[in-house]
């Protein structure tokens, strides 16, 4: 197997790592260099800056997976159907560099006519998949935009993503909330994060609800300081509340530890039990790709 860089080229950030044969970290980088901030046609100039000296190797082969496959990214990567698994992301590679550089297609789906996207999660699932050594599997990537992915025989079936960390922002920064509470959401409030979730639960549904967040601040009934921690268990509360999941179902969640620590804790309110896999599972995605390309 050809020397592999694995590239996370997202909106807001850019990481790599070089990997072993059998997939370890040999080296980590990261940088606030996200598709955003990269003029067009720079694209290939900031590779280099950051990761030149790690492809100076002739051999080496480069994946990136993210958002450096939009239009707005490196060159655009064509969405890959679902269902789909390793084969037909290693199949529809878009090669920026024909077997040097290639980013890796996102996935695509429909609810009712209506399209669904994602770029990066994919590479996220199937890693974790490889990681906990299973085929089928119900998972959440929570963030900006949450995916919930669900993945039979080890190829996705079909998403739905959730634009939770987005709403949170806007009621956050945006809107009359914002003036009950402080300029930093500072550390979890466990007791007041538990309280938003559970009236989440409730009948009423988000919109009803997170005028809560004022009317208990107007009684005295919430502290300032803990309203964050307070909406931010109303508007994940609200996205499980949507998925109507059974308590028999486990969920794999994928992501940083403030967030998995979070749904971890909101999942077990619903009596659903949850496994948390890290960042390494991009990295373990693009390994397996490469795999693939081996063989």
């Amino acid at each position: 197997m050809k020397p592999l860089i694995a590239i996370d080229w997202g909106t807001s950030s850019l990481r790599g790592a070089r990997l072993s044969d059998q997939g370890a970290v040999l080296e980590e980088r990261a940088f606030a260099r996200g598709i955003l901030t990269v003029p067009p046609g720079d694209f290939p100039a900031i590779f280099q800056q950051h990761f030149g000296a790690w492809m100076e190797p002739p051999d080496t082969l480069c994946l990136i997976a993210g958002m450096a496959g939009s239009r707005q990214g490196w060159i655009e990567a064509p969405y890959c159907p679902c269902p789909a698994g390793f084969d037909e992301l290693a199949q529809r590679l878009a090669w920026v560099e024909p077997g040097r550089i290639a980013i890796v297609p996102g996935l695509n789906c429909e609810h009712a006519g209506v399209p669904d996207v994602m770029r990066g999660e994919e590479t996220q699932v199937f890693g974790a998949l490889k990681l906990l050594g299973v085929q089928d599997a119900l998972l959440v990537l929570p963030g900006t935009h949450s995916k919930w992915v669900q993945v039979r025989g080890g190829r996705v079936e079909g998403f739905a993503t959730l634009m939770t960390g987005e709403f949170y922002a806007l009621l956050r920064r945006d809107s009359i909330l914002a003036r009950t509470m402080p300029a930093d959401d500072g550390e979890l409030h466990g007791a007041a994060f538990d309280a938003g979730v559970a009236l989440a639960l409730r009948d009423g549904g988000l919109l009803h609800h997170a005028f809560s967040v004022r009317s208990l601040a107007l009684f005295d009934r919430l502290p300032a300081a803990q309203a964050p921690s307070y909406l931010s268990g109303l508007v994940i509360g609200d996205e499980l509340r949507s998925r109507q999941l059974a308590r028999d179902d486990p969920v794999v969640i994928v992501g940083t530890d403030a967030l998995t620590q979070r749904y971890q804790r909101a999942l077990s309110q619903c009596g659903v039990r949850a496994q948390c896999i890290g960042a390494q599972a991009m990295w373990r995605g693009l390994h397996e790709i490469a795999l693939r390309l081996a063989a």
